[in-house]
């Protein structure tokens, strides 16, 4: 898998993914935690990285983020 970064954001995902976090009244831990109780390795530390656009966030988790907030990955990826 090749990974494009730009020097800025390794995620574009990031912001979305924090307002969404806060709408829904989650922290970081309890994100992390809904995402463990459908198989996926998510820690708060991950969730942290993600938001703040130092972690690449490959399909599958943008596919996982979309189901836990219920929303599709295009509102994600905009």
């Amino acid at each position: 898998m090749k990974i494009y970064w730009n020097g800025d954001s390794k995620n574009i995902i990031g912001n979305k993914v924090r307002m969404l976090r806060i709408r829904n009244g989650l922290t970081q831990e309890a994100l992390a935690a809904k995402l463990q109780l459908n198989g996926f390795n998510f820690s708060a530390l991950t969730i942290l990285r993600i938001e703040n656009g130092t972690r690449f966030v490959p399909d599958y988790e943008v596919k996982a983020l979309s189901e836990i907030f219920n929303v599709c990955y295009e509102e994600l990826l905009d």
